[in-house]
């Protein structure tokens, strides 16, 4: 189920809403999680049926890590497994047995054929004829990526005496399927979220602010991420094409992946206000930013500040010297690209972003951009960022090569280009275009305009939810980009 969809809109999200403030406290959360698991199954039961097994097991380990502890209860809560309990190996052998099955099941379902994919090519490399290992084309679970990274959270945090385990099995049924944030994030880390999950409080203003931030995402989504993924679905479709072309196909999949990406975060948050919970920011005007270090404090901040955490940190972060830590930017890097997608085009878009972080740590103070106007640093920026999209956007590493030459001028232009040209520059597009642009970097983000609704704020959002809501009426379901992820 999309959120952009009539069935949500209309139907899901009323009933949903209407049922959760009828219900008392506890029942509340019962309600979320069932909700949750009809939202995730709507369009395949059996994806629910995976999810509700991995939780099942990371739910158990968490109580074998409490039994474990010996600890008593407090206040009639379970307790934090705080730092005078010693870690036995049994909670060491629990702790892993969440995270093996975590990630197992995350590779089985994502990355078994890209494995075999890549064995098979080896061997033909060597000389042989046949298929080494059989390709198995597996139904990614939609989301699986985004639950797996909340559902280690949680054995990690309860491990390390971050939070407190969960006694109730409906609570962490809610925690870990929240329909809000379940398929493309934020990525809610459990330690920031446990004691939402007994004690929230409703208001009426946080319920507006909620009711604004969905609205501003709708807008997003609708009036300005769907149009722009039409002008870089057929800039990146066609071959070879003309310099021009190429550059506003890109910048328009640069406009589409922020619209579209950060307008799910925004009515995921939205949702998760109207019912009671804070969700973090995850998107800070990362365009903005004056350096590839800034951007990835800005860009899915979530996913950004879990990789620092729970990977960057654990392998040294920079603790252990200048190699080391230009070494673990880079394995960090490489993993958040193949955690968005099974293919090598991820893999170098990580190892673009890891690679400039490195030189970025290398130079400090010394970086030549900070003697320049901060414009010529954000214009850099969103230079390096757009030709990374290439690799993250293009299907293949053959068609990315062939779309980075169109950029430079150094591809042949094929007959048809510009008749494909043609399909994305009606003034329509063209006027979509130019509005991204002052959206993206000459307004505040959704953050800042929900801060306080006055007056005119409050008209912008309900005008900008109406209209979206009005041309939704003619679109196609648009998934959202990162729903593949």
């Amino acid at each position: 189920m999309v959120f952009s969809s009539h069935i949500f809109l209309f139907y899901f999200l009323p009933l949903v809403l209407a049922a959760y403030y009828a219900l008392p406290g506890r029942a509340r959360t019962a309600l979320i999680a069932v909700s949750s698991y009809v939202f995730y199954g709507w369009a395949n039961p059996s994806w629910a049926v995976i999810m509700f097994f991995g939780s099942s097991v990371d739910y158990v380990c968490g109580l074998l890590l409490l039994k474990m502890s010996r600890l008593p209860d407090v206040d009639g809560l379970p307790p934090v497994i705080g730092p005078e309990v010693v870690r036995t190996r049994q909670m060491k052998l629990v702790l892993a047995t969440s995270i093996v099955t975590n990630l197992g099941l995350l590779a089985a379902f994502k990355y078994t054929g890209f494995v075999a994919e890549n064995i098979n090519a080896l061997g033909a490399l060597f000389g042989s004829s046949t298929q080494i290992v059989p390709v198995l084309h597996v139904v990614l679970p939609v989301g699986i990526s985004f639950y797996t990274f909340k559902a280690m959270s949680y054995a990690i945090d309860v491990y390390r005496g971050d939070a407190r385990p969960m006694r109730r099995f409906t609570d962490y049924m809610c925690f870990e399927a929240f329909f809000p944030d379940l398929v493309a994030g934020p990525i809610i880390r459990y330690a920031a979220i446990e004691e939402q999950m007994r004690v929230r409080q409703h208001t009426l203003e946080k319920f507006a602010r909620g009711v604004a931030f969905f609205s501003l995402g709708m807008g997003k989504k609708i009036l300005l991420a769907n149009p722009m993924g039409h002008i870089a679905d057929t800039a990146f479709a066609g071959g070879a094409k003309h310099f021009y072309d190429a550059w506003f196909g890109l910048v328009a999949y640069a406009f589409q992946i922020y619209f579209d990406f950060s307008g799910y975060s925004d009515m995921a948050v939205g949702l998760a206000l109207m019912l009671g919970f804070v969700l973090i920011q995850n998107f800070d005007s990362p365009y903005k930013s004056r350096s590839i270090t800034e951007f990835w404090r800005r860009w899915h901040i979530s996913l950004s500040t879990w990789l620092r955490d729970y990977l960057y940190i654990p392998l040294g972060g920079n603790r252990k010297g200048p190699l080391r830590t230009y070494a673990n930017l880079m394995a960090v890097m490489l993993l958040g690209g193949l955690w968005h997608g099974a293919s090598w085009n991820f893999v170098i878009w990580g190892g673009i972003h890891g690679g400039m972080l490195g030189v970025e740590r290398r130079l400090g103070k010394a970086h030549p951009l900070r003697r320049l106007p901060p414009a010529v640093g954000v214009a850099f920026t969103f230079l390096i960022v757009c030709l990374s999209w290439v690799f993250f956007r293009a299907k293949t590493l053959e068609q990315a090569v062939t779309y980075l030459g169109s950029l430079f001028g150094l591809a042949a232009v094929s007959p048809a280009a510009d008749v494909v040209a043609g399909a994305f520059h009606p003034r329509y597009y063209v006027g979509l275009f130019a509005l991204a642009a002052v959206v993206i970097f000459g307004m505040p983000n959704s953050w800042e305009l929900t801060r306080r609704l006055s007056l005119p704020r409050t008209a912008f959002v309900t005008a900008t939810m109406a209209l979206a809501t009005l041309v939704m009426w003619t679109q196609t379901i648009n998934p959202f980009l990162y729903f593949q992820f």
